[in-house]
């Protein structure tokens, strides 16, 4: 059973850091969702592309970019699965609920919403049960902000 596993972080770019990282390891890349803006500049698609080639060239993975407005948050950058298919549709209606619809707890993904409004990015991860181990390792080694609502 697959388990979305999140973390936020204090800038975009430690976020589109830890989505490189993701992808050398073996995550797929379509299993890999990044939310979040960037604080300097206002070219946020121009730092989508920026992600795509990071990852691209790390790991012959191509994530899924885009640029788009949210609700409640505005302007910002999402990658990954948030982009698919019923999430992309959440997502549009909000943060909470994509995560909501992904699996996550409505507590955390409101705090998460709230974390990305003040500027934070989101890095959240559908894990198969043999990979939990490694994302958490992974998402953890670039110091999260929060620790995620159990």
């Amino acid at each position: 059973m697959i388990r979305t596993i999140t973390r936020r972080y204090r800038s975009f770019e430690d976020a589109r850091n830890v989505v490189v990282r993701l992808s050398e390891a073996g995550i797929p890349a379509q299993r890999i969702g990044l939310v979040g803006r960037r604080r300097t500049g206002d070219d946020n698609a121009a730092a989508a592309a920026g992600i795509g080639g990071a990852a691209g060239a790390a790991a012959g993975a191509v994530i899924s970019l885009g640029a788009l407005t949210l609700p409640g948050v505005g302007p910002v950058i999402a990658a990954g699965w948030l982009l698919g298919g019923a999430a992309a549709g959440a997502l549009a209606g909000g943060v909470v609920g994509a995560l909501v619809d992904a699996g996550v707890t409505e507590p955390e993904a409101r705090g998460h919403s709230e974390a990305v409004q003040e500027g934070a990015a989101l890095v959240a991860v559908q894990a198969e049960p043999g990979e939990v181990l490694q994302v958490e390792a992974i998402l953890d080694a670039a110091l999260p902000v929060a620790t995620p609502i159990a």
